[in-house]
């Protein structure tokens, strides 16, 4: 009797959450959503008018039919996570835990927001930095070996490359560990930055991804 109203009282909650994503979508936007695993087609919060490209659902897609469905005990760094769509398509397949920085407010709301409707706030933590001053290595959702981080930094700003070296000489990245580089079609990286080894390089639109894999620890 108690766990099918807890159940209930889980779905209405729900439904209110999700109901308040549908109001405050951009109009003639279309909705975000969760591409695959557990959350599957959830529909993820992006508030009106929000100075940000998250990822394209078709992007996403396809970076993780590289990446795997399956990325059960993989520790998760979300970049520039904006709505935290990145992030939460992996917890969404299994990701153990996943850390979430940006420097907008709210980007930061947002994704805590998105956390919430899809029922993820204990596997995330949602950090503000602005990330090229450095990334946050005192706060304790960094002091773990990452084995999957995305980068989607705003385009043509030159963040990408100095970045990936704060992260090599900062020492956070376990054996095998990928590392998932969004940019403009026409921005092109080296195929080796430290022991980061470039695995795939795909254009979809305007989008470009870099896939690169941690081949040595530091």
């Amino acid at each position: 009797m108690f766990s099918g109203y807890k159940e209930a009282v889980r779905d209405h909650r729900f439904e209110l959450a999700q109901n308040r994503v549908y109001s405050e979508v951009s109009p003639g936007k279309r909705r975000m959503r969760i591409t695959g695993g557990k959350s599957k087609g959830r529909i993820l919060f992006t508030p009106k008018g929000m100075d940000m490209r998250p990822s394209s659902d078709r992007v996403r897609e396809a970076v993780f039919s590289i990446l795997g469905q399956d990325l059960s005990g993989t520790a998760v760094l979300d970049l520039f996570s904006g709505t935290g769509s990145l992030g939460l398509e992996a917890l969404s397949r299994c990701g153990r835990f996943a850390v979430f920085i940006d420097k907008a407010l709210r980007a930061i709301e947002t994704a805590k927001k998105n956390l919430a409707v899809c029922g993820y706030q204990q596997a995330g933590t949602v950090l503000r930095r602005d990330l090229r001053k450095g990334l946050p290595l005192n706060h304790p959702a960094m002091q773990h070996r990452f084995d999957l981080i995305f980068m989607d930094p705003p385009y043509g700003k030159n963040l990408l490359l100095p970045l990936a070296e704060k992260i090599l000489a900062a020492d956070i990245l376990s054996l095998g560990a990928r590392v998932v580089m969004e940019s403009s079609k026409t921005e092109q990286l080296p195929h080796r930055i430290g022991n980061l080894q470039l695995v795939e390089d795909r254009i979809y639109g305007d989008t470009r991804i870099h896939i690169f894999s941690c081949e040595v620890l530091s």
